[in-house]
């Protein structure tokens, strides 16, 4: 990955912001051209630097209203990339972290309702091969959610 330079950052500063932003508005506030913004940003998707671009879901308009962290242990720390491909079948599970600390990985899910939850819980989540326990901890009300402020 190459270093970034100031117009870099400056670009993933503004899309980071509004990522609906035209090339053109980019280029205006960056003070180069649009075909310039438009290179500098494919550089940055081939170089890993930008990882896609995201549609940002209300997951309550969808009828989701309980979000859930369940923290795993597992039998034994190398079974996890195995959970890992049980997981991905649970389309409610939306991230997945193996950690340090208490868990061994620390899992982000949503529910409709809380039997919807338990049955998550008690029928999927804990029904994997090498899950020894779960714990499980409910969102009340997610207050921040930004990436990391790009200095230029």
């Amino acid at each position: 990955m190459e270093k970034l330079d100031s117009i870099d950052r400056k670009i993933l500063s503004i899309l980071s912001q509004n990522a609906r932003l035209s090339f053109k508005e980019v280029a205006t506030e960056c003070g180069i051209s649009r075909a310039a913004i438009h290179q500098r940003v494919l550089h940055l998707i081939d170089d890993g630097v930008i990882l896609g671009s995201f549609l940002s879901i209300n997951q309550k308009a969808l009828g989701y209203s309980t979000c859930t962290y369940v923290g795993l242990t597992l039998e034994k720390g190398n079974m996890y990339k195995s959970v890992v491909e049980e997981l991905k079948k649970i389309p409610e599970v939306v991230e997945c972290h193996f950690t340090t600390g208490p868990y061994t990985m620390m899992v982000k899910l949503y529910a409709r309702d809380n039997e919807q939850l338990m049955e998550l819980l008690n029928n999927r989540l804990q029904g994997i091969h090498g899950v020894v326990t779960t714990e499980t901890l409910i969102c009340l009300e997610q207050s921040i959610k930004r990436e990391l402020p790009i200095d230029y």
